[in-house]
């Protein structure tokens, strides 16, 4: 692992001892933070420690509730909204105004209704001469169960060297208590907060962040009207090691084809070699979509795609990433590419193609002379700046209409977009970015990889068109973390560093701001 690079002076020393030192409160248990007014004027709040109060939450006890926002059930609807009322009482501890927004109700296709948890809106802090920094997270999770494959209870935070499993511990609940962390460390030091500080913490990210856009834009005149920059905790490191800052994602337009006949399957001894068949018309299409090497096939998909500048090729020749450890860990036998930099690029720069699934298929073992009657193939097109969703939907619409029409098939083909986000990029120029550098600098005593995530965090490009204020992602976990995985899990030395690197932050955000 890294080391600072000289040891931290002054205030910033005396957080990192105590962070050090607290390390097992953090993740097992912890003295609450309550209001004393009695306390000296240099606490914020006149907040103290007290050892007579009940414990607070903490990483262990956060990761044993099962607030699992994928699965559409009563009980655990419950465990959400039981998850945020527990951090906001944390917050309130803190000294924090909250505000646990009412978010409505769910309607399930299958008709069935549940209660959205509220979203989080909590301050700390209003003064004008100090920056306002706003930091999302999430507190709900994928599902999780022992007999998945999990070596231990999902919902039991255990530490086997050095590594703290448990479902949540890295997607988000580990970087959100960080944060935390980092600001109960100020006040436990009777020290002001260098910069104002908010959340909006949700409930609903796994399942789509239900009722959080329509929020951030009817709070952006208000809750968000002093903010000045946002970050986002909630991806990982491109390798085990080494921090990065994340500065762009891709965006993700699913779609569905459907090819069908009739209702009912057929008896391929009935009718085999007399039928325009679904399955074969789907299987060409989705064949005619990508080639061997990833080139996606649609004609124009390619036009919009931002050229490579000198600049952005430098980003990734200065990355550290071993290829070959890369391509052990991903258990992989060849990649596409041969080199870091192509396999970068197509990862991050550059639209992919995925074929997903095929439903309506008979896919059981055994042997089942079948022809299905319709079948539907879901496919996905990651896309980069400056790709825009309705006009991919045009080009894969005139695609597929034009492959189809050249099998004069009988059958009736009808394609639908069933998501369509964008692409998000950052300005690294940003006075957050250069915060962040010099923060993580001081913390792991070494430059960040400036890197980019293939996958999709819908959120960030939210707050970017809504708030319309710099936007960055400052990942705490490793490249390992397995998130939504059987052996999800967060180092103890990420979560503990990762509380520092949120405190030197502030202090640097304070002194460029």
């Amino acid at each position: 692992m890294f080391s600072p690079s000289s040891p931290p002076a002054g205030l910033l020393e005396k957080v990192f001892q105590y962070i050090d030192l607290h390390q097992d409160e953090f993740v097992q248990t912890c003295l609450p933070l309550v209001l004393d007014h009695s306390s000296p004027p240099g606490s914020y709040f006149g907040i103290t420690c007290l050892p007579t109060q009940p414990p607070a939450q903490t990483l262990k006890e956060w990761v044993a509730v099962e607030s699992d926002s994928v699965q559409p059930l009563p009980h655990l609807r419950q465990e959400l909204f039981r998850m945020m009322a527990l951090a906001a009482e944390q917050l309130r501890c803190l000294g924090a105004s909250v505000d646990s927004v009412d978010s409505g109700f769910q309607q399930l296709p299958d008709g069935q209704t549940l209660p959205i948890p509220p979203i989080i809106l909590a301050e700390l802090g209003n003064d004008p001469k100090k920056p306002t920094v706003c930091f999302y997270g999430h507190l709900d999770v994928q599902p999780a169960r022992r007999e998945d494959g999990w070596l231990t209870d999902p919902y039991t935070l255990t530490e086997v060297d050095g590594k703290l499993y448990g479902r949540g511990a890295t997607d988000n609940k580990g970087p959100v208590l960080a944060w935390i962390n980092a600001v109960s460390t100020f006040r436990a030091l009777e020290e002001d907060l260098p910069v104002n500080i908010k959340f909006i913490i949700e409930g609903m990210e796994e399942a789509g962040s239900v009722a959080l856009e329509e929020l951030v834009r009817k709070e952006k005149d208000r809750f968000f009207s002093s903010v000045d920059y946002i970050v986002i905790s909630d991806n990982l490191w491109l390798t085990q090691r080494k921090p990065a800052l994340t500065y762009g994602t891709r965006g993700n337009s699913y779609f569905r084809v459907e090819v069908k006949c009739r209702d009912q399957d057929f008896h391929s001894g009935t009718f085999g070699g007399i039928l325009h068949e679904p399955m074969a018309d789907l299987v060409a299409l989705l064949g005619s979509l990508v080639d061997s090497s990833g080139h996606i096939l649609i004609p124009g998909i390619y036009d919009q795609v931002a050229p490579l500048t000198e600049e952005e090729r430098k980003l990734y020749k200065a990355i550290d990433l071993d290829l070959e450890e890369y391509r052990n860990s991903s258990r992989v036998e060849r990649f596409l590419f041969d080199t870091k930099e192509e396999i970068l690029m197509h990862l991050w720069r550059y639209p992919s193609l995925s074929i997903h699934g095929i439903e309506g298929a008979f896919d059981e073992p055994g042997a089942k002379t079948v022809i299905p009657g319709q079948v539907i193939g879901k496919f996905s097109i990651r896309l980069v700046p400056h790709m825009n969703t309705s006009v991919v939907e045009k080009q894969v619409k005139q695609h597929l209409e034009h492959v189809f029409s050249k099998r004069n098939s009988s059958n009736q083909m009808a394609v639908s977009m069933m998501l369509g986000l964008q692409p998000w990029i950052a300005n690294i120029k940003d006075n957050q970015y250069l915060a962040a550098k010099r923060a993580i600098k001081t913390v792991f005593g070494t430059e960040p990889d400036m890197i980019r995530d293939g996958s999709t965090i819908p959120i960030a490009k939210i707050f970017q068109d809504s708030i319309q204020k710099s936007v960055m992602m400052l990942p705490l976990g490793a490249v390992d973390d397995g998130e939504h995985s059987q052996k999800e899990k967060i180092n103890r030395w990420n979560y503990i560093e990762g509380s520092k690197l949120f405190a030197a932050f502030f202090l640097e955000m304070a002194k460029l701001h």
